[in-house]
């Protein structure tokens, strides 16, 4: 009994020394990784990850505790600092894998403040990319990274803006309409000069389809966020073919008032003249025609005004 007495105890001093020896290779392990963060982090976090393993099977070591949450500390600790490095090189879908993978590990380990500064990081991330894709004329790519912001921040007001700035730019006008319209609810400052531009765009498309009077509604639009003389022109080119001369007119006419240095305002104002002499409109083609005393089309005006009086 004596004998089996000495052998359980030579067995359990055997396990206490074995348990030492393997947190001590554990900590080996550790100091490994921390002097490898100056100059590689991935190897780093491969040493903290092997120093928890090796830790986490001498659990009843006295100070075993401690050292695993100290190696989880290190492990998510590690990959924040290599996304961080991937986000500066413009890694943008690593740096994505890497905060996602940091943020789960991190849930595991209950670690919030490192969850929470992962989720921060993300938008920021997709930002940043959106950005660099629409610089570089990849429109679809830029949405889709703009969307993925939207997605973790839905009142993201420059999210919206670019998204609809790529939209546009792709063609997709429905779209960019909705996506600026939000930017401009959430107090985007840019966002009303892109309403106007956007809107400026399907007027054309819509007039250019022969569509006139949805044109003008697309028009009115664009001069409801930024009036520009290029609107009111398009505005009354539409009237015109739609046979609306009043309203051409007066179209016409708050183009010359939004624009009154346009190279073509002696063309302008000779066309209001003819359309409002066409229509009966004598006294407003008169007054035009007057006004073009001195300009190229002085002759032909001088010649209506006799044929009017």
């Amino acid at each position: 009994m004596k004998k089996l007495f000495a052998v359980l105890a030579a067995l359990g001093l055997a396990a206490v020394m074995a348990g030492a020896q393997s947190l001590n290779e554990a900590k080996e392990a550790f100091n490994s990784g921390v002097e490898a963060m100056e100059t590689n982090k991935t190897e780093a976090l491969a040493q903290f990850r092997s120093a928890l393993e090796i830790a986490n099977q001498c659990t009843e070591e006295e100070d075993a505790a401690d050292f695993i949450g100290t190696c989880k500390t290190a492990i998510t600790g590690a990959m924040m600092s290599i996304a961080k490095e991937q986000i500066n090189e413009a890694a943008y879908d690593e740096a994505v894998a890497t905060l996602n993978e940091a943020k789960a590990t991190a849930t595991e380990y209950g670690q919030d403040e490192v969850v929470a500064e992962a989720e921060s990081l993300l938008p920021n991330v997709y930002m940043r990319k959106g950005s660099t894709l629409l610089k570089n004329k990849d429109f679809a790519g830029a949405a889709e990274a703009l969307k993925n912001v939207i997605a973790i921040k839905a009142d993201d007001a420059q999210a919206h803006l670019l998204l609809g700035q790529a939209q546009m730019q792709a063609g997709l006008m429905e779209e960019a309409i909705a996506a600026l319209t939000k930017a401009n609810e959430l107090g985007e400052g840019n966002a009303a000069k892109l309403l106007s531009s956007a809107y400026l765009r399907e007027g054309q498309a819509l007039l250019k389809a022969g569509k006139n009077l949805e044109a003008v509604e697309a028009l009115e639009k664009s001069n409801s966020y930024v009036e520009s003389g290029n609107a009111y022109k398009l505005i009354a080119s539409a009237y015109t073919k739609a046979g609306k001369n009043a309203k051409s007119i007066e179209a016409y006419k708050k183009y010359l008032e939004v624009t009154p240095n346009a190279k073509d305002a002696a063309d302008i104002m000779f066309t209001i003249a003819a359309t409002a002499q066409k229509a009966g409109d004598k006294a407003t083609a008169i007054e035009y025609y007057k006004k073009l005393a001195g300009t190229k089309y002085a002759a032909q005006a001088e010649a209506q005004l006799k044929t009017l009086k």
